[in-house]
């Protein structure tokens, strides 16, 4: 079983690094063949250094050769210059393949990932997903530098060293192989244990980053409620999980080097008693046990790298499968095989929609319309599910009965970037990006007509606040958009989507966070953008939707009323019932 499970183990590695080989590398074997062919060479000469030690000892030192002894010292010296020439040759190479692969292995990474559903992301914390776009990509890009190296330099050199040991005496080189048993059954257990360790340090490292990336996130939280000293201290424990298992997982990858050093003593020893009684005997020269005794010692440093990259293969294969499976997830809300084309201008239908996240139903039986070119509102307590209305609409998350249809055409039969190009939505959390206030706006859309841009920031009510910034619209707006206030930020997304320019605008409780003076201006730059316009808002603060032409009230994932304000105030009913808690009026 022990025996089944090492193949299995060989196998799977050999696969996954097959698989990085067909996608990454196999575009660069030219280049990684020449660079392959300089290792050979410069790992070949380091058997030439060894052979030269018997024409060294016999000849020079021993018949006195002043003449050999000049051409020994010119070939020890081009060799040696051949050697640095080659190893900087591929180096630069190699590194050039590595860094173009990796950065081809980090953007596909990045974009498979932004197109995966948001239930993927439910799953996974930001510091899993960048620790598997940075942090294992490097591993594996280190490793395979190194495997490269070994392989083609280090193996070659051994080789090379070996045929020279060979030659001057067959039963010598047994003599320093009598160890190579000794390291077979311990390098098949480093081997497992190694790549047990290795998977628990990318969990450690992924853990690590998601903590940093909610530290950094909630800052103001943090600072606020005083909790430095807690989540130093969480840092801190992981720290200290992370020395306990890297240290193990070099524990794994430094027992077959060592195994090797054991290997070589006991190799050095019996050739120093055989071979110092050939010597002795005169049946050998002392020029030979050189050149024999230097090949066994150069060898010693090739074989402690190849036995260390044994181990960290193991390490790296982890890398590799955790990132193969990221790119073997597939979105689950795909896109349908003949999408049909949408004009987003008339009727939003939501008919007996249910949606369900696991076994919790979040909407259950949802049916309304929202009316071309009209504002709908849905109202309701936290959770009652308006935002899920959203992200069903949306194509964020699939709901399970029921129709959506947009312009009469349900929302599953339209390719989900296509719907999403007309839709524009602005929601209380803003999300800007470190970029210029110019691209936040812009959000990627190149040659964009001054003139329409100067359009756009006035009917946002960003000229209110444009003139006090330093540099206008080429002013950073920090992480997160943390060099503008909330008010300013909302004004920068509703710009956006007046750039957009779509026939449906969704509004997600976008006033909630503002104080008054910024509500005011966002409120009129918010009106500006829902002309003619199918708008869908959710809002908390009911005084900002009176005016709405259909108020749908929502509890638990359910729809209770629907009318407008003055019609569900006569009907003396839930929306009733939260006016009055608005207002302070409601009777105890």
């Amino acid at each position: 079983m022990g025996k089944e499970k090492l193949k299995s183990n060989i196998f799977n590695q050999w696969q996954l690094f097959a698989w990085l080989w067909n996608k990454y590398l196999r575009e660069h074997r030219w280049l990684l063949t020449v660079v392959i062919i300089l290792m050979m060479i410069e790992g070949s000469m380091i058997g030439g250094l060894a052979w030269m030690m018997q024409p060294l000892f016999d000849n020079v030192f021993g018949g006195q050769s002043y003449t050999q002894l000049w051409g020994v010292a010119a070939i020890v010296l081009g060799l040696f210059l051949s050697r640095g020439i080659l190893s900087v040759t591929h180096r630069v190479l190699m590194t050039k393949i590595a860094r173009i692969s990796v950065a081809e292995l980090q953007n596909d990474l990045l974009s498979h990932l932004l197109r995966l559903d948001m239930a993927f992301f439910n799953k996974h914390a930001p510091g899993y997903l960048i620790e598997r776009v940075q942090g294992d990509v490097q591993a594996v890009a280190q490793t395979w530098g190194l495997v490269v190296r070994g392989g083609a330099r280090d193996l070659i050199g051994v080789i090379s060293l070996l045929v020279v040991m060979l030659s001057i005496d067959w039963l010598w080189t047994i003599f320093a192989l009598l160890g190579a048993p000794l390291l077979l059954v311990p390098s098949l257990i480093a081997h497992r244990y190694t790549r047990r360790q290795a998977s628990k340090a990318r969990d450690v490292a992924a853990n690590m980053a998601a903590r940093l990336d909610e530290a950094f996130h909630g800052i103001a939280t943090i600072k606020l409620n005083s909790l430095e000293k807690y989540y130093s201290g969480r840092y801190r424990s992981l720290t200290k999980n992370q020395i306990k298992v890297e240290l193990k997982t070099l524990f794994g990858t430094s027992v077959l080097p060592s195994l090797v050093d054991i290997m070589s003593g006991i190799g050095f020893a019996g050739v120093i008693v055989y071979g110092g009684y050939e010597i002795i005997s005169g049946t050998k020269s002392v020029g030979q046990f050189m050149a024999f005794f230097s090949a066994l010692g150069l060898a010693f440093e090739p074989l402690r790298r190849l036995a260390g990259i044994s181990g960290l293969v193991n390490a790296a294969s982890v890398s590799v499968n955790r990132m193969r499976t990221i790119l073997d997830q597939k979105p689950q809300l795909q896109g349908p095989k003949s999408p049909k084309k949408i004009s987003a201008k008339g009727d939003i239908e939501f008919k007996n929609v249910t949606l369900n996240f696991g076994e919790l139903e979040v909407l259950s039986n949802i049916t309304f319309t929202a009316s071309a070119g009209k504002t709908t509102a849905l109202v309701g307590a936290s959770g009652a599910g308006k935002s899920t209305i959203f992200n069903a609409l949306t194509r964020l998350y699939a709901h399970q009965k029921g129709s959506i249809s947009i312009s009469g055409i349900a929302n599953t039969l339209i390719d989900p970037n296509a719907l999403r190009a007309e839709i524009s939505v602005v929601s209380q959390d803003t999300i800007l990006f470190d970029e210029t206030l110019r691209e936040n706006i812009t959000a990627g859309h190149k040659d964009i007509d001054p003139h329409i841009l100067e359009n756009v920031i006035k009917a946002a009510q960003i000229s209110e606040f444009l003139p006090a910034i330093a540099q206008g619209l080429d002013t950073p707006v920090g992480p997160r958009g943390s060099n503008l206030s909330g008010g300013q930020r909302q004004r920068v997304a509703i710009a956006r989507a007046l750039l957009r320019d779509t026939p449906i605008l969704l509004l997600d409780e976008a006033t909630s966070s503002l104080d008054s003076k910024s509500e005011v201006l966002v409120h009129k730059a918010l009106e500006k953008l829902s002309e003619n316009r199918t708008t869908l808002v959710i809002a908390h603060r009911l005084s900002t939707i009176v005016s709405a032409d259909k108020i749908v009230v929502m509890d638990k994932g359910k729809i209770v009323e629907i009318g407008t304000h003055q019609e569900l105030l006569d009907a003396e009913g839930h929306y009733a019932d939260l006016c009055r808690i608005q207002s302070g009026s409601s009777d105890e």
